[in-house]
């Protein structure tokens, strides 16, 4: 047994798939059953229990999943051990973000982190903040910035950027001020389930009273990008950061409306797993984005 095996394992036993496991190790899928199949003639025990195209793990495979973790996680305390006595803190960064702090903050802080540590690469998975939240819980990442509160037990938030939420309608509509029913009015681009600008979106329009079933949804789209684009061809209103839209108001093709007297603020948040210890390079990163915190 060897960690690569392992490593090739944990895989399969996470996706629940050899091809899966394949794409994701850049392996092929031959090259995974051989593998699994050498791990099991060293344990003498089925791993997965094969039902055509679906496999299912064994009890047998869940003790070795929860000890091979254990084991790579140790190793890879090993390496930053090894690591912290180096000159120069090398290594890859594999975070998840939401939307809006995934495009519109973190490509900016990663480029000066990268000015001061260039021999750290980074790699950003970009989903929605509930989907975010999900992958630390698994333990497939170890750090996600988010743009909503998920009561989740396991994870902790640490306060990391500010937002505002604001109208954004088409240059078409002439008004700049409006009271909060009168959003009820307007052809409505929301977000899709899942996304913390909706979740924080739906939290504002509560507190002033709305009725979210009233809302006159004409689309629903899965990108701030894709609303951002249906909103200048007058498709309709939506709720966006302000952090999304600064480069549209810029070059004005876009507007935006306030709702008298309220403000619809949040905060982003830096998400970590209660019980699990971030590796050296990534104790690096969050110390950075703890500096960086609410500097934009």
């Amino acid at each position: 047994m060897d960690i690569h095996q392992l490593r090739v394992f944990i895989s399969v036993f996470k996706n629940k798939s050899f091809s899966k496991a394949a794409k994701e190790l850049f392996l092929t899928q031959p090259t995974i059953s051989e593998h699994i199949k050498t791990l099991e003639e060293e344990l003498n025990c089925i791993l997965f229990d094969r039902l055509g195209k679906i496999i299912i793990p064994t009890k047998e495979a869940e003790i070795l999943y929860q000890n091979a973790q254990e084991i790579i996680e140790k190793l890879e305390e090993l390496k930053d051990t090894l690591q912290k006595i180096k000159s120069k803190p090398s290594g890859n960064l594999h975070i998840a973000a939401s939307s809006i702090p995934g495009t519109y903050i973190l490509p900016k802080l990663i480029s000066s982190f990268k000015n001061i540590y260039p021999e750290i690469s980074i790699q950003i998975d970009i989903s929605d903040s509930n989907s975010v939240i999900e992958s630390i819980i698994s333990g497939e990442i170890l750090l996600g910035v988010v743009g909503t509160k998920l009561h989740k037990s396991k994870i902790e938030y640490l306060p990391f950027m500010d937002d505002e939420l604001v109208i954004v309608s088409p240059n078409s509509i002439e008004e700049s001020y409006i009271e909060p029913e009168e959003i009820l009015k307007y052809p409505f681009i929301t977000r899709e389930e899942g996304s913390g600008t909706r979740k924080e979106m739906e939290k504002w329009l509560r507190q002033m009273g709305l009725d979210i079933q009233k809302l006159n949804i004409v689309c629903t789209l899965s990108s701030t990008d894709a609303v951002k684009e249906a909103i200048k061809n007058g498709l309709g209103i939506s709720i966006l950061s302000i952090h999304s839209i600064r480069d549209e108001l810029e070059y004005k093709k876009i507007k935006i409306i306030r709702i008298k007297n309220y403000r619809m603020n949040r905060t982003f948040y830096i998400a970590t797993h209660t019980m699990r210890t971030l590796p050296y390079v990534y104790k690096i990163f969050y110390e950075f984005l703890k500096e960086k915190a609410f500097s934009l």
